[in-house]
């Protein structure tokens, strides 16, 4: 049997309550991006339910520490189709035995906390390499394009450290962001807004941003030791696809 969710995170839990309420024996989970028919299988289509996805997270937070909930919720922020499957089967395999978390000859909780890492390390990345750019009207943004869904996980950083200014962060590839406006942090999905951060020539940046832009440069060029470079070392710990963020980075 095929089982075909929405990619949500309800979704996916919504899944694994069917499966334990139907009791179908294996099934082959799919999401509906990459679902395709096929004539020899039997397909149930998931309806998201609140109600039985919060039973079944419910349910995972009384038998799993914190440190693992984490994990399953950063493997699911990967957005892999190898991940939806592994957190389908670990959290089942979670209902069944007690403490199967730490059985790490077991392949998909091995997988869950592969990309767990993967995800988390992104995380770190981005809260360490994202630099904003001011606009006219004193809004910080900054457009990023991250390998998995870190969005959610940043959130709570930036809020703390910028809480005495405007800013938004906008994820281009998935189309939507957060937006801090001194009070709160909510999510935002922009239309004419994600091309003006594709094509930064186009937002109207604050007249002095060019010259805080500049002293930064001059700033990097002067602790810069030539005689001490080391370029591999420096793009294994800033790998050239995070550059783009980096003011240093730009070209004069």
């Amino acid at each position: 049997m095929i089982y075909v969710f929405d990619q949500s995170l309800e979704g996916l839990l919504t899944a694994i309550f069917e499966w334990f309420e139907r009791k179908p024996g294996a099934v082959r989970l799919c999401s509906t991006l990459h679902y395709q028919p096929d004539a020899f299988s039997e397909t149930l289509f998931i309806h998201t339910d609140s109600e039985k996805a919060g039973r079944v997270w419910k349910g995972l937070q009384q038998r799993l520490s914190k440190e693992w909930l984490r994990k399953l919720y950063c493997c699911f922020l990967s957005e892999q189709e190898e991940a939806f499957v592994a957190f389908f089967n670990c959290c089942c395999i979670l209902f069944k035995q007690q403490g199967a978390e730490q059985n790490y000859g077991d392949p998909f909780v091995l997988t869950v906390a592969k990309l767990a890492r993967s995800v988390e390390r992104e995380k770190h990345r981005m809260e360490a390499f994202i630099r904003f750019e001011k606009a006219e009207d004193g809004l910080f943004y900054c457009g990023i394009d991250p390998d998995f869904n870190v969005i959610p996980l940043i959130a709570g950083h930036f809020t703390q450290r910028y809480a005495d200014q405007r800013w938004v962060i906008y994820d281009i590839k998935r189309n939507y962001g957060i937006y801090y406006d001194l009070r709160q942090t909510t999510e935002i999905f922009l239309e004419n807004g994600l091309q003006l951060l594709q094509q930064k020539e186009k937002v109207q940046q604050d007249e002095k941003e060019k010259l805080y832009a500049n002293l930064w440069k001059d700033y990097f060029k002067s602790t810069n030791i030539q005689s001490r470079k080391n370029t591999k070392l420096h793009v294994r710990h800033v790998p050239k696809r995070y550059w783009k963020y980096l003011t240093e980075k730009q070209p004069e």
